[in-house]
């Protein structure tokens, strides 16, 4: 059974992103790095609780690639975080994930995601209903805090003694969203007063990024830095072992299968065009191909003629008409 104490460090983990992290974008990052830790797009515990078809679908993993595979959900009923939790664990998922971080209005408004941080005792008492449900372990993802930072420890404090096994920390406040630049000094602070495995996420676009970031950390985690550039996330696995743990007969015969990373954009042409297939194959053809169309305008980002790549792209229905664009 996977356990975030005893899984390998440094941990370098994929974060759950809305519309990003679906299970061709997984399994893409898990060929690229096999030991990357994957999770889903967040998905609604209610949802999960009336067995609602699409947010269904989005539970389907390929086992022989994608573990440790965790969930990350978000809601506020604990009866439903029960429930769901069962759920998930009967599909065999390695562990869940609580959203305490997301701060998009529409999430916020319902007292989910952020709007936790202003609840700590509900916050809580989500983390002890899905622990008390499940033997697979559960995480939280959170950020600094809503407007100040001093509630971070107390508030993880909390959510460590309802049950939670690990803490992924997004270096901003609510009120910061997504702008200003991400502030790991407190994530260094808490690592120190938590017994459990704490992953710093924000900001990290490069390896060296991470190396600079860990800091006393257990792992990090990153997101927006892997669009058009998958590939970082091999780079990020292979700078931190070198650069902060001698590597375990296990970790170098892994390492010796990582993917390099693509110098050309005529050599991530073939990933590109895997990453369409593996769209194609767990979602359709049509569906597969209209959610590509984001990953396809990061991809050819910064190559001569993107812009007129990009009108072509965001118009691609087949596999077919992605060939005739990119393979010139």
């Amino acid at each position: 059974m996977f356990s975030w104490q005893t899984t390998p460090r440094p941990i370098v983990a994929l974060a759950p992103m809305a519309g990003v992290t679906d299970a061709s974008y997984r399994q893409l990052i898990k060929r690229i790095a096999p030991e990357v830790i994957v999770y889903t797009e967040f998905l609604s515990t209610d949802a999960i609780h009336y067995g609602a078809k699409k947010t269904m679908e989005l539970l389907n993993f390929d086992p022989t690639l994608e573990r440790p595979f965790i969930v990350q959900v978000f809601g506020k009923d604990p009866e439903h975080f029960l429930s769901a939790a069962k759920v998930i664990e009967q599909l065999g998922a390695d562990g869940i994930d609580i959203n305490m971080g997301c701060p998009a209005a529409k999430v916020v408004s319902s007292c989910h995601g952020s709007a936790l941080i202003r609840n700590p005792k509900l916050a809580a008492e989500l983390v002890h209903a899905t622990v008390k449900a499940v033997k697979i372990p559960v995480s939280v993802k959170t950020r600094l805090g809503w407007e100040c930072i001093d509630t971070l420890i107390p508030f993880c404090k909390g959510l460590v003694e309802a049950g939670a096994q690990a803490l992924a920390i997004h270096g901003r406040r609510y009120h910061d969203k997504f702008s200003g630049a991400a502030n790991w000094d407190p994530i260094y602070e808490l690592k120190r007063e938590v017994s459990v495995p704490v992953i710093g996420n924000g900001d990290i676009m490069s390896a060296a990024d991470a190396v600079a970031k860990i800091g006393n950390l257990d792992g990090v985690m990153v997101g927006r830095g892997t669009f058009g550039n998958p590939w970082v996330m091999g780079e990020i696995v292979e700078a931190l072992r070198n650069d902060h743990r001698p590597m375990t007969n296990d970790q170098r015969e892994i390492d010796q299968r990582s993917i390099s990373t693509p110098t050309t954009f005529e050599e991530k042409i073939p990933w590109i065009l895997e990453h369409c297939e593996l769209a194609v194959r767990t979602k359709g053809e049509k569906r597969g191909m209209l959610e590509m169309r984001r990953h396809l305008a990061s991809y050819v980002k910064g190559v001569d003629g993107a812009k007129e790549m990009r009108a072509k792209l965001v118009l691609a229905e087949r596999i077919d008409d992605v060939k005739a664009v990119i393979c010139r």
